[in-house]
C-alpha cells in the first residue's frame, strides 16, 4: 500500500521541471501589477486649467441656451400654420381665426397693433399694406376676404380711404349684379364677381384653358383654393354657356393633344392612342369603357369635351 502510494505522488525529473516552470510563471504574472507601477511615472493633472475649461463650457452653453430660446421663440412667432380658410371680414377678427386662416403668432401681433392704433380695411388691398403678410399668402386670403361696407338709401357711396381719394364708389351687398359667363369672361369681367379678386380671376382663366372651357359651374369646384363655401357665395353669379367648349377629336388626338385635359393621366392618354391603333376609330364614349384603366368616372368627366369623327 506505501509502495503504491508513493508511486502515485512521484514525479519524473521531466514532470518536476514542468511544476517549477508554471510556478515561476504564477509568481511573475501575480508580480507584474506591483513591478508595473514601481516603473511607471504617475501622471500630475493640472486641475485649475480643467476647472477653467468646465467655467468656459458652462458659460458658453448659458449663451447657447439663451440664443436657441430666442430662435425657437422667433420660429413659433414666424411659423405660418396651416390655413383652413373662410370668408371673413378682417376688421376685428380674433386671433383664433386669423389662425385659422394660417398666420403666425407675429402677423396676428402686427394686424392687432394696426387696428389699435384706430386701422382699419376698407377694401381686400387694404390687407395687402400689412408688411408682414407675404404677396404669396395675400392670393391665397383675398378669394375669401369679405368687408362689410356701410351705405346710405341703397346708393353707392365713397368709403373714407384712397377708394374716395380716387372716387371709386362701393356698392350694397343685396343689389342687383349682373351673371357671368364663365367661357367668354375675360379677368377684368371675373374679378366683377363678388368673392374673386385678381389671384383667383386668373386661377379660373388657366384652368378654364386646360379643360377648354367649363361645361358646368360645378367644375368650379376643382379650382385649388375654392371650397363649399365659396362655391355657394358664387354659383348665382355665374353661368356657363357649354357651346363654346373647344372640343378634340378622340380619333385623330395626339399624346399633346390630350395631355392638356386635367382629369387624364398620362397612362390613360397613352391607352387611348394604342387602343385606338390596335384596333380602329371610337365610335363613342362606351367604345373609351373597353380600355382597362378607364373607369364611369373619368369617362363622364371627359365626354363633354371629345369628338368621335
Amino acid at each position: 500500500m506505501k509502495n503504491a502510494l508513493k508511486a502515485y505522488f512521484s514525479f519524473s525529473k521531466k514532470e518536476y521541471n514542468g511544476i517549477l516552470v508554471l510556478c515561476i510563471l504564477m509568481v511573475l504574472v501575480l508580480a507584474f501589477p506591483y513591478i508595473y507601477s514601481y516603473f511607471k511615472v504617475p501622471v500630475v493633472y493640472d486641475t485649475e486649467s480643467f476647472q477653467r475649461e468646465i467655467s468656459a463650457f458652462k458659460s458658453s452653453a448659458q449663451k447657447r441656451s439663451y440664443s436657441n430660446y430666442n430662435n425657437l421663440k422667433e420660429y413659433i412667432e414666424d411659423n405660418e400654420l396651416r390655413a383652413n380658410y373662410f370668408l371673413f371680414d378682417p376688421n376685428g377678427l380674433s386671433a383664433s381665426d386669423w389662425r385659422k386662416l394660417g398666420l403666425s403668432e407675429r402677423q396676428i401681433k402686427v394686424i392687432k397693433n394696426y387696428e389699435s392704433k384706430g386701422g382699419r380695411f376698407y377694401r381686400n388691398e387694404d390687407l395687402k399694406k400689412i408688411y408682414s403678410i407675404s404677396e404669396s399668402q395675400y392670393s391665397k386670403l383675398e378669394p375669401y376676404i369679405s368687408i362689410k361696407k356701410s351705405f346710405t338709401n341703397s346708393k353707392p357711396i365713397y368709403s373714407q380711404t384712397k377708394e374716395w381719394e380716387n372716387k371709386k364708389p362701393v356698392y350694397e351687398k343685396n343689389m342687383p349684379f349682373e351673371i357671368v359667363e364663365l367661357n367668354s369672361a375675360d379677368s377684368a369681367k371675373l374679378e366683377t364677381i363678388r368673392g374673386i379678386g385678381p389671384a383667383f380671376a386668373l386661377r379660373i382663366l388657366k384652368y378654364r384653358q386646360r379643360l377648354g372651357g367649363f361645361h358646368s359651374k360645378e367644375q368650379l369646384r376643382e379650382i385649388y383654393g375654392l371650397d363649399s363655401a365659396m362655391f355657394e357665395n358664387l354659383k348665382n353669379q355665374v353661368k356657363v354657356d357649354a357651346n363654346s367648349i373647344q372640343k378634340t377629336n378622340v380619333n385623330k388626338a395626339q399624346f399633346d393633344d390630350l395631355k392638356r385635359n386635367p382629369y387624364l393621366s398620362y397612362k390613360q392618354i397613352n391607352a387611348i392612342i394604342q387602343y385606338r391603333k390596335q384596333h380602329g376609330p371610337y365610335q363613342a364614349v362606351s367604345d373609351l369603357k373597353k380600355i382597362a384603366i378607364m373607369n364611369d368616372e373619368i369617362l363622364r368627366k371627359i365626354e363633354p369635351y371629345l369628338l368621335f369623327e
